[in-house]
């Protein structure tokens, strides 16, 4: 495809990436390792023939924030991630946007699976290494492919995430459906064709989620709206059934039809300004949003606020962590976490040092062990430069609970960097 032909929002996103780059030492940090590791996709990047994933724009941001300082870091953050996220929607609405999404997911999967067992290989030859350069270079090579292994699942998981987006995009909303009866009437032969009873209900609510596809494909469908021979499971046309009298309640079940109503009507904008909202609800609040949220058949919602939640305050983060993990929702839970650990390492330094001060040390912690599960090493070790008396204990103490490996491998950052552990 050629840039005169690319969407608006894709040569937007490549415009800010290039003004991006030109802030940068671009043989330094990150942006150095990707020129090295894969020239022609940094170009065409920069050239808006592909769209970055969001770990490569991520660490651009950290390099950033190495050369310019972590406000200027922040600040760019939320319109990278704004203009990033219209780039994808863009990129992937155009034809064959789904074959290419789930070529890249066998792609992605693929590498993962690769340096998982590279990993092995390497952890393997580790314990037999004998002697300490040889230690050395092993665990260089384990720290890349460490590094390789969480691109490689972060790219999953967004991949997966834009491919659910496109198949809830997909699905006809009753809003929809309603509105091809009114052009064709009743008796018209494309509602013949098509085989679908419009739903009686004026007030029923505009779900997108389970409304049933258009074409001759589908026909079939029962008086009651069901495919043949598949059970009513109640879920498909639910509206969220929360008490009233309880505010909160009330508040997440207004919510969930605003969401309702803005999706049906096509207003994705004012649809993610609510989720925005949402996401810094109290945290004891967000996994009955979750369950009303997927009742409406708007799971691709809960993803997106979920990404928007990884930006909370570190204090914040933890909180909603454990709310989830008390509701039952550990994967939730565990993408929360990898999500928000993926800031830089003084940032993380300074929540836990302000949530330690706060006499909040087992959120500190809490913080603390997620990170050391998700970054390398070396980021780890980096940490430590923000208060070192306090923070290489507790980094120790962590690594330690995790694993006797993570242990290990700290000790060694730790000394690289320069520290005594």
């Amino acid at each position: 495809m050629v840039v005169e032909q690319l969407p608006q929002q894709v040569r937007e996103f490549a415009r800010y990436l290039r003004d991006l780059l030109g802030r940068l030492d671009q043989g330094a940090g990150w942006c150095g390792v990707f020129w090295q590791r894969d020239p022609d996709g940094m170009r065409a990047c920069l050239d808006g023939a592909e769209v970055p994933p969001w770990d490569v724009v991520q660490a651009l941001l950290h390099d950033l924030a190495a050369d310019r300082g972590l406000p200027e870091a922040e600040r760019e953050a939320a319109v990278a991630r704004a203009l990033h996220r219209a780039s994808i929607a863009a990129y992937d609405a155009r034809p064959g946007g789904r074959e290419l999404l789930g070529d890249r997911l066998d792609m992605m999967l693929t590498e993962q699976r690769i340096a998982l067992e590279r990993q092995a290989d390497l952890t393997h030859r580790l314990t037999a290494a004998t002697d300490a350069d040889e230690a050395d270079r092993i665990n260089l090579d384990l720290a890349w492919v460490r590094d390789d292994h969480e691109r490689a699942t972060a790219r999953c998981a967004e991949l997966q995430e834009r491919m659910d987006r496109l198949a809830e995009a997909d699905r006809p909303s009753w809003a929809d459906l309603g509105a091809a009866a009114a052009d064709d009437g009743p008796g018209s032969s494309r509602a013949q064709e098509d085989g679908l009873r419009v739903p009686r209900q004026a007030s029923a609510p505009r779900a997108a989620a389970r409304a049933y596809p258009r074409g001759a494909r589908f026909a079939g469908l029962g008086d009651d709206g069901q495919y043949a021979g598949a059970p009513d499971t109640g879920t498909a046309q639910e509206a969220p059934h929360l008490p009233d009298e309880d505010p909160a309640a009330r508040a997440t079940s207004d919510a969930v039809r605003k969401l309702v109503e803005l999706r049906g009507e096509g207003r994705s904008g004012e649809a993610h300004g609510v989720l925005v909202e949402a996401a810094g609800w109290p945290a004891a609040r967000l996994p009955l949003f979750a369950v009303e949220l997927h009742r409406a058949g708007l799971g691709a919602d809960w993803a997106t606020l979920l990404w928007e939640a990884a930006s909370l305050p570190p204090d914040q983060l933890v909180a909603l962590a454990d709310a989830l993990a008390g509701a039952g929702r550990a994967d939730d839970c565990r993408k929360l976490l990898r999500q928000g650990v993926a800031r830089p390492a003084p940032e993380i330094a300074e929540a836990v040092v302000a949530l330690i001060d706060a006499g909040r040390e087992r959120e500190a912690r809490a913080l603390l062990d997620s990170y050391l599960r998700v970054r390398t090493p070396e980021d780890v070790a980096r940490c430590a430069h923000t208060d070192p008396q306090r923070l290489i204990p507790l980094l120790l103490e962590t690594a330690r609970q995790v694993s006797d490996e993570h242990h290990w491998d700290l000790v060694h950052a730790l000394r690289v960097a320069g520290f005594s552990a």
